[in-house]
């Protein structure tokens, strides 16, 4: 991750907060906060989805994968 990325994150963190001011003048800091948390990582998603995504679909796979195989290893066991 890239100063770059970083600073696209944090300007959608920034962003969906100021939109929950908007929304919500008395909004409370927790509200706040969480909108900023949502534009952060939703930015990172986007990104992720429009460069193909494949890394966290090929991660949960293989954990699918290693369970499996947990599983055959008990029923051997019996």
């Amino acid at each position: 991750m890239g100063i770059g990325d970083f600073l696209e994150e944090a300007a959608g963190g920034l962003a969906a907060e100021q939109i929950a001011d908007k929304l919500d003048p008395n909004a409370g800091i927790l509200v706040k906060g969480a909108a900023a948390l949502a534009g952060f990582e939703g930015v990172g998603m986007v990104k992720e989805h429009l460069d193909g995504g494949q890394a966290p679909a090929a991660d949960a796979s293989s954990d699918a994968d290693a369970g499996d195989t947990s599983a055959q290893d008990d029923s051997q066991n019996n």
